[in-house]
């Protein structure tokens, strides 16, 4: 007689609720796509960032409620190159990197080109971290996260906007965020995640009084603040590494000893 087997049978159903956040986030996603097309790039960018908030509840909504699946991580990772890799790229594209194409054939190829690079670095940034998920460290990100990089382009188109000016008048421009951007989120610079902060209900009152300048910055003026943030995050990888590197190498180079008094 054959042994019982003691291993449970996977359940063939999903967990409605972190799915259907991510559902939300890519719904909002091909929405920014649609309002692209029509013009509407305000609009565009604002459901690029509601779609990062659902993106980041998705996660913790399915930790907290204990209903992680491998189904979830697959389609989180789907939604996430619609939102944050395809949509800002043709956001980039319809709204500043098609008008190269006035100055001739092959500056509109590196229109289309510079807003592939973005997509494409998106989606390989998603592969690697899909491979890397059991080894990595949590505290740190390898490379800027997509959703960081949506984040960093999109409040770059709104601040233009915002300025009062056309995608048309910073179409040199354009091209140089979206690659850079794109760069970075396929580079080795180390990213901290925020996953393990706060590691406990106790923060130093300093970080309630930046949390504070934050929002009353938001209310005052959405676009360059989040750009702000955005850049300085941005930056904040090569920093990070390179200082990381430079104590490194301290560390490990000997100390020059005096000579022998005569």
């Amino acid at each position: 007689m054959d042994a019982p087997d003691s291993q449970p049978k996977p359940h063939r159903g999903i967990y409605l609720l972190p799915n259907l956040l991510t559902t939300g986030a890519m719904f909002a996603g091909f929405y920014a796509i649609i309002a692209a097309i029509g013009g509407q790039y305000a609009d565009a960018v604002i459901a690029v960032f509601v779609a990062a908030v659902f993106d980041g509840l998705d996660g913790r909504v399915a930790r907290l409620t204990n209903t992680q699946s491998e189904f979830g991580v697959q389609y989180d990772s789907l939604s996430d190159l619609v939102s944050f890799g395809v949509a800002p790229a043709l956001v980039l594209y319809v709204w500043s990197l098609e008008s190269l194409k006035e100055h001739g054939a092959a500056w509109g190829k590196f229109g289309w080109a510079a807003a592939f690079i973005f997509a494409a670095c998106g989606a390989l940034r998603l592969a690697r971290f899909n491979t890397q998920v059991g080894v990595a460290d949590k505290r740190f990100f390898q490379g800027l996260a997509i959703p960081a990089g949506a984040g960093l382009v999109m409040s770059y188109v709104w601040t233009v906007l915002d300025l009062g000016l056309t995608g048309a008048q910073v179409q040199f421009i354009t091209p140089f965020v979206a690659i850079v951007a794109g760069l970075l989120m396929v580079s080795r610079f180390r990213y901290y995640s925020f996953k393990s902060w706060p590691r406990s209900d106790k923060v130093p009152f300093v970080w309630l009084i930046l949390i504070v300048l934050v929002f009353v910055g938001l209310a005052v003026n959405p676009p360059r603040v989040l750009f702000g943030i955005a850049a300085l995050y941005a930056l904040s990888g090569p920093i990070v590494t390179l200082w990381g590197r430079a104590r490194a190498r301290g560390r490990h180079e000997p100390r020059a000893t005096e000579p022998p008094a005569p």
